[in-house]
């Protein structure tokens, strides 16, 4: 990397067009498999097709589908903000799988197609692995085999699985992230094992994606309260279309409960607050707070760490109009640190 960068957005979106488009990455069997099954698709629920939410309406194709080639991404985002890399987040619908096997073939189809049709074509492209969270080993093995490409630079997954992800029979995942020294992303969404709220299933998408905040708490809760970074110090998590106004009053709340619960937990042994600024940054898309500059000022000093923002679109999600991809009130002198420093930080500086 150069000192003439200026901007790094860490969460713009590609797109599978297609089950056809993945066929020649996929093995005899598993091509058979798509065809026998009369598999079309492994789009989910997260983010429905058609939803506004799911991608402005200047920012979809001719067939109305969205981020779904080169020319949409570079003239939409890369061109246009003068991004000189940009990380592609792949939302196919890898995690939906049941079958391990099945999963890691399609997680390994998507990486090489993320590989082949958009980092091979565009040179300010990174790329996140997907990897099949089904099967441990599986997902070791292809962050393995993806990392040798240096295009590649963090580990992907969703902020809703079957259990929470500071659960030990994951840590070998991150074992091999820390090893590559690749961050681990933690993306908005579910695979849809249990309901999205604590209640049971919503009526509403709005009610889905408003109840994503919930699911990252719980993730940061279970991350540092299992000890993964105690065991694993070197590791970085990105929360990704997480929102940020409810980090302050939620650390709080975990800070206050871990000085009175500590001998349940006494591999932590400091503020789960100060965890989270060592190990934890989020993507500023969407930045769930008033347009207010004094709102703004006093949310960035309750976070209370400079470096915990990365600049994001989000593209071709609807989280903002205009071409004004940076949340209103940032102050000019933190610009530049969320949009260069922080992500330079956070992918390509790792000591």
């Amino acid at each position: 990397m150069t000192a003439s960068w200026s901007t790094i957005d860490c969460d713009v979106h590609v797109n599978v067009p297609s089950m056809q488009a993945l066929l020649p990455h996929l093995d005899d069997h598993w091509r058979d498999h798509v065809v026998d099954r009369g598999m079309n698709s492994l789009e989910s629920m997260n983010y429905p097709p058609n939803a506004p939410l799911t991608a402005r309406p200047d920012w979809r194709g001719k067939t109305g589908a969205p981020a779904d080639t080169l020319e949409a991404l570079q003239s939409h985002a890369l061109d246009r903000w003068s991004i000189d890399v940009a990380i592609c987040n792949c939302l196919y619908g890898v995690q939906l799988l049941y079958s391990e096997d099945m999963a890691a073939a399609f997680a390994k189809a998507v990486n090489d197609f993320v590989a082949k049709e958009w980092l091979d074509r565009d040179p300010r492209l990174r790329a996140s692995i997907v990897v099949p969270m089904q099967n441990t080993a599986f997902a070791v093995a292809e962050i393995e085999r993806c990392a040798t490409d240096q295009r590649f630079v963090q580990v992907l997954v969703l902020a809703m699985g079957e259990v929470p992800l500071g659960r030990r029979h994951f840590w070998p995942i991150y074992a091999a992230a820390e090893r590559h020294r690749l961050p681990l992303g933690i993306h908005a969404g579910s695979a849809y094992r249990h309901p999205v709220t604590s209640l049971g299933w919503p009526t509403y998408y709005v009610e889905d994606y408003c109840a994503q905040s919930q699911g990252f708490q719980s993730q940061v809760a279970s991350l540092v309260c299992e000890g993964v970074f105690a065991k694993h110090p070197g590791l970085k998590m990105v929360l990704i279309e997480s929102g940020v106004s409810w980090v302050p009053p939620f650390l709080w709340r975990l800070a206050k409960l871990w000085r009175g619960l500590r001998t349940e937990i006494p591999w932590i042994d400091r503020s789960p607050r100060d965890i989270f600024r060592d190990h934890f940054r989020l993507t500023v898309q969407p930045f769930d707070a008033p347009d207010s500059g004094d709102v703004v000022h006093r949310l960035l000093d309750h976070l209370g760490s400079d470096e915990l923002l990365l600049f994001s679109s989000d593209y071709p999600h609807w989280q903002f109009d205009g071409d004004d991809a940076m949340p209103p009130g940032i102050p000019a002198d933190l610009a530049r640190k969320i949009m260069v420093d922080n992500p330079r930080a956070t992918y390509f500086e790792r000591g």
